[in-house]
């Protein structure tokens, strides 16, 4: 089978190739999926540049092992292993599998896909839609009724956020740069702040939960936003050696020392929060947002493209050559 492979840190174009692996076997609980699509995350263009250094630490000094690169799984099932009960061949699917960029994966965090959704739009969903529910349910312990700010809201995760928080009957209030500001309101954001124009610390709104996905503002600015017993929860981290670090370390200072709701996460695959961002996708609550699309062979271009960190929503990896029947309409 193609697969994505990487051999180094740096330039995209240098260090990911596509070879010819062994094709892999659905273990006890696992399903084989034929990979049609996936998407790009932060954490993969991080992967590949080591941004920040401490991939290296994580991943491989030199090299990361394993070598295969993606997260974000669409399908279909080709064969189950032992004790899968719930799916059968011929089920579209979607999930998280690492190595999925590549024509098949082994996986056990897959569940059927939304039925109105293309196989590209599903890929575009795992894992952004993941941690944007997780943040906001589970460590933010967003309330229908309760105000939130979601800090750069324009990418992947911060697009999921916004209708989220809207579907949970929350107000809801953004940042984001210029072009992307209708997309936003198109969402469902009550209010848009253009962080080229304007600062939200300047303006009278407080908030009972802020969500910063990306680190480019202080801690200090964010939490003087939050009304008193406000959650903050840190979603990913800005560039630089320092920057996730830095993060953790200051929020859990000051969630021991100013007894604030300070969280710094990253999400946990679920089969069961997969279903509810299916039943919420195909109820017409939440859609995904999808920027560009990409064949398997340009994967060094969505690669070096994502991390200019100026993606409208989601970049998706087309990686089967002929399309399966079934599925939603196709992605743009």
């Amino acid at each position: 089978m193609r697969s994505v492979t990487q051999t180094g840190y740096g330039d995209p174009a240098r260090v990911l190739r596509i070879d010819e692996l062994a094709k892999p076997q659905a273990g006890e609980g696992q399903v084989l999926v034929r990979v049609v699509a996936s998407s790009v995350n932060s954490g993969d263009w991080r992967r590949v540049l080591a941004d920040p250094f401490i991939v290296r630490l994580v991943e491989g000094v030199r090299r990361p092992k394993p070598h295969m690169l993606g997260g974000d799984v669409s399908g279909v099932v080709e064969e189950v292993g032992r004790g899968v009960t719930n799916l059968e061949p011929g089920d579209e699917v979607y999930g998280v599998r690492t190595g999925a960029f590549a024509e098949y994966v082994a996986a056990k965090h897959v569940v059927r896909k939304p039925a109105s959704l293309s196989f590209e739009e599903a890929a575009a969903t795992p894992i952004a839609g993941l941690t944007a529910l997780q943040a906001l349910r589970d460590k933010g312990g967003l309330q229908a009724g309760q105000s939130v700010l979601i800090s750069g809201a324009g990418g992947g995760v911060g697009t999921f956020a916004v209708q989220l928080a809207k579907a949970m009957g929350a107000t809801v209030a953004a940042t984001t740069r210029t072009d992307k500001i209708e997309l936003l309101r198109s969402l469902g954001a009550d209010r848009v702040f253009d962080y080229t124009r304007e600062d939200f610390v300047s303006a009278p709104d407080r908030y009972d939960l802020v969500v910063d996905i990306g680190g480019r503002r202080s801690l200090r600015a964010l939490r003087s936003v939050l009304r008193p017993g406000g959650a903050f929860v840190q979603v990913g981290a800005a560039r630089g050696g320092s920057g996730v670090i830095g993060r953790m370390i200051s929020g859990l200072i000051r969630s021991r020392l100013l007894r604030q709701r300070v969280v710094v996460f990253i999400s946990k695959a679920s089969t069961a929060d997969f279903e509810t961002l299916r039943e919420l996708i195909d109820a017409g609550r939440i859609r995904p947002v999808v920027e560009r699309t990409y064949a398997l062979d340009e994967i060094a271009d969505a690669i070096a493209y994502a991390a200019t960190e100026q993606a409208a929503g989601k970049i998706v990896i087309r990686v089967a050559r002929d399309q399966p029947a079934g599925g939603g309409t196709p992605g743009e």
